[in-house]
């Protein structure tokens, strides 16, 4: 399986093409209209509903991003599109509302946020829900994980979508909740071949790993996150196959 050619041609908007001094917060419905006016590729977050629908948001608690706290996953779809994004008057969005939106214009990245806790196998319902709201879903999309055990499932719910792995050098400082030796492991990317992943997008700046190149030379695509200057992007494309920006254009 290979990513179109949507994926390669264009910078990817991290978050879509958020600005809060516009009023387009980050996984909202203005920074997805600004990206696809700018033409640019689209990243986005997925977490879960408590009643089991695929909702764009990043974090797992409300607090950073809107004026509630406390899990989003505590909270029905309904109730979520009832609670303001800071910096907007728009609720929370689902999958599926944005994937009508973008409506096949840009490419997207979807990228399932680990619902075990600790990148362990503990996976199903937000995979599921993904799936169902991609299912006549005919635009250029791919979807990643941190956690394998998510792009794995992915390949079973999804053998027809493009997939990858989100991958990190696992500092222990970044990555408080997840064991050191599952850490040790998520490393070395050793998860390609059993999910099936056509792609990484790796930490920027951690692109100098062997294992990058390793990766690269074997013929997978190479993104990276997150790149916040144009300098910064100069340098990620001596290595990259394309990069996901924020809080500049690219």
């Amino acid at each position: 399986m290979t990513l179109p050619v949507a994926f390669l041609n264009r910078p990817i908007a991290h978050r879509a093409l958020h600005d809060i001094a516009a009023q387009r917060p980050e996984n909202s419905r203005a920074a997805i209209a600004a990206a696809i006016a700018g033409n640019y590729g689209i990243e986005i977050d997925l977490q879960l509903s408590q009643d089991g629908v695929a909702m764009v948001f990043h974090d797992y608690d409300l607090r950073r991003l809107t004026s509630q706290t406390g899990a989003i996953a505590r909270h029905t779809a309904a109730e979520l599109a009832a609670i303001p994004l800071k910096h907007s008057d728009e609720g929370i969005p689902t999958l599926t509302e944005i994937l009508n939106l973008v409506a096949g214009q840009v490419p997207m990245l979807i990228e399932l946020k680990d619902q075990d806790g600790a990148m362990g196998a503990n996976v199903g319902a937000l995979e599921q829900a993904t799936a169902d709201a991609l299912a006549d879903y005919s635009g250029d999309v791919a979807v990643m994980s941190f956690n394998p055990h998510s792009v794995a499932r992915m390949a079973e719910l999804c053998p027809d979508i493009p997939r990858g792995i989100v991958t990190s050098a696992y500092l222990p400082q970044d990555w408080p909740t997840v064991p050191a030796a599952t850490r040790d492991r998520l490393r070395g990317i050793p998860d390609l071949g059993r999910t099936q992943s056509c792609f990484i997008s790796h930490e920027a700046n951690d692109l100098s790993s062997s294992r990058v190149a390793e990766i690269k030379e074997a013929g997978l695509k190479v993104f990276c996150w997150t790149i916040r200057s144009a300098d910064a992007e100069k340098g990620a494309r001596r290595i990259v196959d394309n990069v996901t920006f924020e809080g500049y254009l690219a």
